[in-house]
């Protein structure tokens, strides 16, 4: 390449990615500008089968022997460097930096144990109660995933939802999720409990998974679940993306039997026009606008507009809160058929309720 040293080396590693190794430099300013000619002249595009294409390059810069005195040493701190300028939004480069190697082999550490968790079985399934606020009795609960890491203990969906919806193993993670759901439900309708109905989140990506609503059908069907009480919950914001692909999905997903549920409104300006159009049975007040209520009167105002409008369209509402409504939230939650109980108190295990 014209950018390089007669005496530089180039070598493919494997897939999309290449090692260039450049000897005896003078400065990191020197290998700096190698980094930006690299990624400008693969900028420029090729012709390939009459069509043009541009390419763009992570760049990851290590040196001898400050990131590595053997091979394989300067190779990892430059692949850790390479994840760093993936982060900072691609098609720059980045040199090593030590404390960039804490942050990068726990997340490279996580994403792995990720892929193995699901055949391992270290997924674990905790309900949320929903309890009615008329009469404080529990009408369904909302299934939330946790891992069980086999060294760092259980961990929330904060600390690996980001990783699964990067690399796209949230599919089978939430394929899972829908599976152990149904199959709880199941065991709790065989136990003779009465019924619950079972939320379950559907997150971003398996939103836009095109063979999502098969998924569901084939998992419900194989499962022997009662659809008449799964509940699936998208956000606002998922369905605002692409609003005319919504509409024909959940009216896909209601085909089905299920119920749908719209979680957080009120934070991604949805269409009123396009609100009457999605297929939706409730709608879940983004807490936000709860947890602010005894000191904003604006907050309360939306909040009853809200329930209102729902109610108008013959919806549920369902306001998500950290324990129960007192005073000023009681009143601007009046109309609300169900709340959420948030916070890890309100957690519970299926086995808890099979012996309740």
């Amino acid at each position: 390449m014209q950018n390089l040293r007669a005496s530089d080396s180039v070598a493919r590693l494997g897939g999309d990615e290449f090692v260039v190794l450049l000897e005896e430099t003078s400065a990191p300013m020197y290998v700096a500008t190698v980094a930006q000619k690299l990624i400008g002249a693969l900028a420029q595009g090729f012709a390939l089968a009459g069509k043009e294409y541009h390419v763009s390059a992570s760049i990851g810069v290590s040196t001898y022997p400050a990131d590595g005195e053997t091979a394989a040493g300067l190779l990892k701190s430059a692949d850790i460097a390479m994840y760093r300028a993936k982060e900072q939004g691609r098609n720059t480069f980045q040199f090593y930096a030590a404390e960039q190697n804490i942050h990068t082999v726990e997340r490279l550490t996580l994403e792995s144990g990720l892929r193995r968790a699901l055949e391992r079985g270290q997924l674990v399934l905790h309900y949320q109660p929903q309890v009615e606020t008329a009469t404080g009795r529990i009408t369904g609960v909302e299934a939330l995933v946790r891992w069980q890491h086999p060294e760092l203990g259980l961990l929330p969906p904060a600390s690996f939802v980001a990783i699964a919806e990067e690399t796209g193993l949230i599919v089978p993670i939430g394929q899972w999720v829908l599976h152990a759901a149904c199959a709880t439900q199941r065991s709790w309708r065989e136990a003779g409990l009465a019924p619950l109905r079972m939320s379950i989140n559907l997150s971003p990506r398996q939103f836009l998974h095109e063979g999502l609503t098969r998924d569901i059908e084939m998992i419900v069907r194989a499962s022997h679940a009662d659809a008449a009480h799964l509940e699936l919950e998208i956000t606002e914001g998922m369905v605002m993306q692409d609003p005319e692909r919504a509409v024909t999905l959940l009216r896909e997903m209601r085909d089905i039997g299920v119920h749908i549920a719209i979680d957080d409104f009120g934070t991604g300006h949805s269409s009123l026009a396009y609100l009457k159009r999605f297929p939706v049975d409730n709608l879940k007040i983004d807490r936000s606008f709860i947890a602010d209520i005894p000191a904003d009167r604006g907050n309360a105002a939306i909040t009853q507009a809200i329930i209102a409008m729902g109610h108008s369209l013959e919806l549920k509402v369902i306001a998500v809160q950290q324990a129960p409504a007192r005073g000023a939230d009681a009143r601007a939650a009046r109309g609300c058929r169900r709340t959420r109980a948030g916070g890890h108190c309100a957690l519970i295990f299926a086995s808890r309720i099979n012996r309740a």
